[in-house]
């Protein structure tokens, strides 16, 4: 270990190394509180890929394309996050999974179905919403 630490202090100073360490801590403490917030405050459709999601449609063109913008840029950093949490702590799949759903993409719906649609994601995410009196969330039989 001793090794690693001085191998990458000649890469990195120490000031960078505890930012990293500091950022890693609050990423992880950010995300123990954010993801379980917004899986539960979903609606209970909105993995089901038959129901047709509109995000901002009767707001005014301008908003909406500020709002898509900002929403994806949220949604990239999520993704980045996400990754990053799988070799970090953190809930990196379910980080990935929110950063997903905030990014707007050929195909993204039915990418979320199948995420969500693996037993041990939907159970977990099942689970969480069940401890807060939230009905399960539903997918399409084809997902």
């Amino acid at each position: 270990m001793d090794d690693l630490l001085v191998t990458l202090a000649q890469w990195l100073s120490v000031d960078v190394l505890i930012g990293l360490a500091t950022a890693s801590i609050i990423g992880f403490v950010g995300s123990l509180i954010a993801i379980p917030l917004i899986l539960i405050r979903l609606p209970s459709d909105y993995f089901d890929t038959r129901i047709p999601r509109h995000w901002m449609k009767d707001h005014h063109p301008v908003l909406r394309v500020l709002g898509l913008m900002g929403k994806n840029i949220i949604g990239a950093v999520f993704v980045i996050a996400g990754f990053l949490m799988l070799f970090l702590p953190g809930q990196g799949l379910l980080t990935l999974l929110i950063g997903l759903s905030f990014l707007d993409f050929p195909g993204k719906r039915r990418l979320e179905a199948r995420i969500v649609g693996q037993p041990t994601i939907l159970h977990t995410i099942n689970a969480l919403r069940h401890k807060f009196n939230q009905p399960p969330l539903m997918l399409s039989a084809d997902d």
